[in-house]
C-alpha cells in the first residue's frame, strides 16, 4: 500500500471499526444489516492490493500441500487455514483465478478427511468456489465441477461440464481423467465411454517433415487410454512480420543500398532469445512442446 492510499484508507477503516463496535450492541436484525455494510467497507479497504493478494495465494497453495501430507484433524485443521487464505485473497482481489479453483480443491480434500458425503455443505462450498472460477475464466473449473457431479450420480451435468472443459481446453490428459478417483462410478457407463472415444477420434493435425520439426501421433488403443502426440523435443522459431503501412515502405525505400543489411539466421536466433511463448516478442514468437 501506498502513503497515500494509507492516508485516503485510514477514514474508510475508522469508520468501519466505529460501525462495528455499533453493530455488537445493536439488536440481531439490525446487527446482521451492520455487520453486512461493515464486511464491505473492510473489503474496500484491504481491495487492490496484488502483493498481499499473491501472498495469501501462495501461503494458502503451501497450506494446501502440506495438508496432503497429513490426515485426520491435522489434515483438516491446514485445510481450513488454506480454504481461509485462499477466501481472504480473494476478498483483495475477486478475480483470482488460482484461489477460485484450489479453494474449491480445498473443501473437496476437507471433505474426504471428514469422510463428508457428496451432497455435504462441504462439497457445495467447492461447487460455489469453482463456479467463481468458472466466471473468472470460462472452463478453467469445468472438469472439478465435472468430479462432484459425478460422485452425486449427476450424469447430464457431468458430462456437460466435461463436454465444457474439452470445448474450452482444460480437460486433463486421457489417462489422467481415466485414474480420477472421484470418477469411479462413471468409468463404465455407456455415455462415459463414448466421450472417452470421441476424444481418440479427434481430427489429427497433419504436419509435414521437414529440418526444423517431426510430428507423430502414438498408435490408440481400444480403452482409450494412450492419445499422445509426439513432437521432437527442439525449439522452433516461426517468423512474423507485421505489415508495413505506405509510410513505412516509403521509408524502407528511402534507405541507401549501402546502409542496407541482410539478415543471417543467427541473427534471427538472437533476437528471438529469451522470448517465451507466455511473453512473444511483437514481430517473433518462440514455440516449444514436450514429446
Amino acid at each position: 500500500m501506498s502513503f497515500f492510499d494509507s492516508i485516503t484508507k485510514r477514514p474508510k477503516l475508522s469508520a468501519a471499526i466505529k460501525k462495528t463496535a455499533e453493530a455488537r450492541n445493536s439488536e440481531s436484525n439490525k446487527a446482521d444489516q451492520l455487520f453486512k455494510r461493515i464486511y464491505q467497507d473492510y473489503a474496500e479497504v484491504v481491495a487492490g492490493e496484488p502483493l498481499i493478494a499473491e501472498a495469501l495465494y501462495h501461503w494458502g497453495f503451501a497450506l494446501l500441500h502440506q495438508a496432503k501430507t497429513k490426515s485426520g484433524s491435522e489434515a483438516a485443521k491446514l485445510y481450513q487455514d488454506a480454504i481461509a487464505k485462499f477466501s481472504f485473497c480473494m476478498t483483495i482481489d475477486p478475480a483470482y483465478l488460482g484461489a477460485a479453483i484450489d479453494g474449491g480443491v480445498a473443501y473437496m480434500e476437507l471433505a474426504r478427511v471428514k469422510a463428508a458425503g457428496p451432497n455435504d455443505d462441504l462439497y457445495e462450498m467447492a461447487k460455489n468456489q469453482f463456479e467463481k472460477a468458472n466466471a473468472i475464466q470460462a472452463g478453467s473449473a469445468s472438469y472439478n465441477l465435472a468430479c462432484i457431479y459425478s460422485l452425486r450420480g449427476d450424469k447430464d451435468a457431468c458430462l456437460n461440464a466435461l463436454e465444457n472443459s474439452k470445448e474450452k481446453g482444460f480437460l486433463p490428459e486421457a489417462a489422467d481423467i481415466l485414474n480420477d478417483p472421484d470418477l469411479e462410478g462413471i468409468k463404465r457407463k455407456e455415455w462415459f465411454l463414448a466421450f472417452m472415444d470421441s476424444l481418440a477420434k479427434e481430427p489429427e493435425v497433419v504436419a509435414e517433415k521437414n529440418d526444423e520439426i517431426a510430428v507423430e501421433v502414438a498408435p490408440v488403443n481400444e480403452n482409450t487410454e494412450a492419445f499422445i502426440e509426439v513432437i521432437e523435443s527442439r525449439e522452433v522459431v516461426i517468423e512474423y512480420t507485421a505489415p508495413a503501412d505506405e509510410k513505412t515502405e516509403a521509408a524502407a525505400e528511402d534507405v541507401p543500398a549501402s546502409e542496407k543489411t541482410e539478415t543471417t539466421a543467427e541473427d534471427q536466433q538472437a533476437a528471438t532469445e529469451g522470448v517465451s511463448a507466455e511473453e512473444p516478442g511483437r514481430d517473433s514468437y518462440s514455440y516449444f512442446k514436450q514429446p
